[in-house]
C-alpha cells in the first residue's frame, strides 16, 4: 500500500523538518496536522480493545512549583490533552521552598484542575521524590481526602534534600527502606488512596544501584511497580541548533556515589532508552528474569519547550539548587514563595530547551478497566502498559494463550501469567495497529521491524547486584515494512520451564548489535552520541513482559 505523503508541495523530508523548527522539533504544536493528530476522544467515547481501555499518560510532569519549570498545572492539563493524553502526574521537584510553601496551594491547583478537565483528563498528585542515597523517583498518588497531608508529612521526612539524606550512605539508605515502609502503611490504613513508586531516568547518573532497585521493591512490593524505561527530555538530544545533548540529559559520567559496576556505556541511551532497558539480557531482565513484576515506563520529564518563557532557569541535573533572584518588583523569589509565576512575558523565551510537550513524543499506554485514577493505578501495578515514541503505532494488543485453546483461562495479557503443563505448546499473538496519520513532527511513522525477547525465569539472584541475565536474548523478527493497517503477528513455542516474552519495534532508521552482543541481540537500539540524533528519526516502541508458569 502507497501511504500518503504529509509534507507539503514542494518540499523534500529534512527540508519539512526544518521548517518545522529545530528539525522537526516542537514547532509544529497547534498545527491543524498536529492538533488532528493527537485530540483523544471524550471519556464517555472511548472504545475498549480485548477488554481495555487503551490510555495514554504521562507519570512525570512538572509545573511552576519546581524551581526549573513554570508551567501552571492548568497549562500542563491543556498541553496534555492536545498531546493525546488521558492521564498525568504531576511530579515537582523537593526542596526547602517546595516543603516549607508549595504543597498546599498546590494541591488547590491541582483540584481546580480536575474540577475543569475531569472529562477528558486524569489528574494525579505526586512528587519528584528525591530518595535516600538514590536519584529522582516519581510519588503518584491517587486522589483522596488525605493527599496534601500525606505528601506534606512525607517530604518534611523522608525527601532526600529536605533531610540532607543524597549521598550513598548505609544510613541513607536504609531511610529509603523506611519511607518505603511508610507508604505502604498509609495506603493500608487508608489514609492515602493508592501510591505507586517509580524510580526516573535509573541509569542516567549511575546512583541506582541495582541492589537498591531490588530493596525498593521487596520493601513496598505493590508500590515500587518499575522504572521509567525511556527518560523524557528527549529533545535534548536534537542536533544544533538544538541542544545537542545526549538525549534524556544522559551525557554525564560516574560520580562518587555512582555504582561502581556500570560499564560507561550504560551513562547514555540506546535508542532513546535507558541502558537498563535497551539491553537485551540487561538490568531490566535481570529484575524479570527472578520473576519479579517489574514495568517499564515512559514519560516527557516536562519542563519546557520551545518558544516558552523561563525565568533564570536552574541545570535540571542539579536538584540541589534553586533560584534566588527576585522574579518581580516586590522581591519574590522561589526561595522565599516556592512558586514561579506564570510563563508567558516572566523571563525570556527558550530557544534552548529538553522537553516535547507532554504527549508528543513519549507516551506509555495502560489498559485499564475503566476511565478511572484508580483503574490506572491497578493497570500499572499490573503491568498492562507499552511505551511508545512519536506515535511510532497506533495501537497494540498482545495475548499469550494456549495453541488451539480458547477462553480467558488459557491465555495471559500484558503484565499476566499463563499457568500451563510442561510441554504445552502456546502462542505470543501480537497486533499491531500501524500508525495511519502524522506525529508531532508533521510525519507519518512507519514501522519496520519487531522483535520477540524471550528469558527464562530462574529464581531470585544470589547477588543483589545482578545485572544481566544470560538466559534472555531476541528469539523472533519480522520485517513489516510496507504493511498498513493492522498486522497480527504470531511466535509460537512450547514451555518447558518458566519463561516470560515480551517485544519491541523500531522504525529500523538505527540498529546495531547489542551491548551484550549480535548472538544476544543482533539488531538492536543503537547508542546516542549526544548532539548527532535527531529523535524523530529513531522511533522504538516497548511493551511489558507476559510470564508462563509451569502449573
Amino acid at each position: 500500500m502507497t501511504h500518503p505523503d504529509p509534507r507539503p508541495a514542494g518540499t523534500d523530508r529534512r527540508g519539512f523538518l526544518r521548517g518545522a523548527g529545530l528539525v522537526g522539533a516542537a514547532g509544529l504544536v497547534g498545527t491543524a496536522a498536529a492538533t488532528a493528530a493527537a485530540q483523544p476522544a471524550a471519556a464517555g467515547d472511548r472504545e475498549k480493545r480485548g477488554g481495555y481501555l487503551w490510555l495514554a499518560g504521562d507519570h512525570h510532569l512538572h509545573s511552576q512549583y519546581s524551581n526549573d519549570a513554570m508551567y501552571r498545572i492548568d497549562d500542563q492539563a491543556v498541553r496534555a490533552i492536545a498531546g493525546g493524553l488521558d492521564w498525568i502526574a504531576i511530579t515537582d521537584h523537593c526542596n526547602q521552598p517546595f516543603a516549607a510553601h508549595s504543597i498546599a496551594p498546590q494541591h488547590e491547583d491541582l483540584a481546580a484542575a480536575r474540577d475543569r478537565h475531569g472529562d477528558d483528563l486524569l489528574i494525579f498528585s505526586g512528587l519528584e521524590w528525591n530518595i535516600p542515597a538514590g536519584e529522582h523517583t516519581t510519588l503518584m498518588m491517587a486522589p483522596g481526602d488525605g493527599e496534601a497531608e500525606v505528601l506534606q508529612e512525607f517530604v518534611n521526612a523522608y525527601d532526600a534534600n529536605v533531610v540532607g539524606a543524597r549521598d550513598g550512605t548505609p544510613e541513607n539508605e536504609a531511610l529509603a527502606i523506611e519511607a518505603l515502609t511508610h507508604l505502604g502503611s498509609v495506603v493500608e490504613d487508608g489514609r492515602l488512596a493508592d501510591a505507586l513508586v517509580l524510580p526516573n531516568h535509573p541509569a542516567r547518573k549511575g546512583i541506582d544501584s541495582p541492589a537498591e532497585l531490588r530493596a525498593w521493591q521487596d520493601a513496598a512490593p505493590g508500590i515500587v511497580v518499575g522504572f521509567e524505561g525511556a527518560p523524557g527530555h528527549q529533545a535534548a538530544g536534537l542536533p544544533a541548533p538544538g541542544m545537542a545533548r545526549g538525549r534524556g540529559l544522559y551525557d554525564s559520567n560516574p560520580g562518587g556515589h555512582s555504582f561502581p559496576g556500570y560499564p560507561a556505556e550504560s551513562y547514555r541511551t540506546w535508542g532513546g532508552f535507558d541502558w537498563m532497558t535497551a539491553t537485551v539480557g540487561g538490568v531490566w531482565d535481570s529484575l524479570l528474569a527472578e520473576g519479579r513484576k517489574w514495568w517499564i515506563t515512559t514519560t516527557s520529564d516536562g519542563h519546557q519547550s520551545c518558544g516558552d518563557w523561563v525565568k533564570n532557569p536552574v541545570d535540571p541535573l542539579d536538584q540541589t539548587g534553586y533560584d534566588t533572584v527576585p522574579y518581580n518588583e516586590a522581591g519574590d523569589t522561589f526561595d522565599s514563595t516556592g512558586v514561579y509565576p506564570p510563563p508567558v512575558g516572566a523571563g525570556r523565551p527558550v530557544a534552548e530547551y529538553s522537553s516535547f510537550p507532554p504527549g508528543a513524543y513519549n507516551k506509555t499506554w495502560v489498559g485499564a478497566a475503566d476511565f478511572s485514577h484508580r483503574s490506572v493505578m491497578k493497570a500499572m501495578r499490573a503491568g498492562r502498559m507499552w511505551v511508545c515514541f512519536g506515535d511510532l503505532i497506533a495501537g497494540l494488543d498482545m495475548r499469550l494463550r494456549v495453541k488451539g485453546r480458547g477462553g480467558s483461562r488459557h491465555q495471559a495479557v500484558l503484565g499476566g501469567t499463563l499457568d500451563v503443563k510442561a510441554g504445552t505448546e502456546v502462542e505470543l499473538v501480537v497486533a499491531i495497529d500501524l500508525a495511519d496519520r502524522v506525529n508531532h513532527a508533521g510525519l507519518l511513522p512507519r514501522l519496520a521491524r519487531v522483535d520477540v525477547i524471550a528469558g527464562k525465569v530462574t529464581g531470585p539472584a544470589e547477588d543483589p547486584d545482578t545485572l544481566y541475565a544470560p538466559e534472555t536474548k531476541v528469539v523472533e523478527s519480522w520485517d513489516v515494512t510496507g504493511e498498513s493497517g493492522t498486522v497480527e503477528l504470531v511466535y509460537t513455542f512450547t514451555v518447558e520451564e518458566g519463561v516470560y516474552v515480551r517485544v519491541r519495534g523500531t522504525d529500523g532508521k538505527r540498529s546495531q548489535p547489542g551491548y551484550l552482543g549480535a548472538e544476544v541481540d543482533p539488531a538492536g537500539p543503537a547508542i546516542d552520541v549526544p548532539g548527532s540524533v535527531n529523535p524523530w528519526e529513531d522511533l522504538w516502541f516497548y511493551t511489558n513482559p507476559i510470564f508462563a508458569k509451569l502449573k
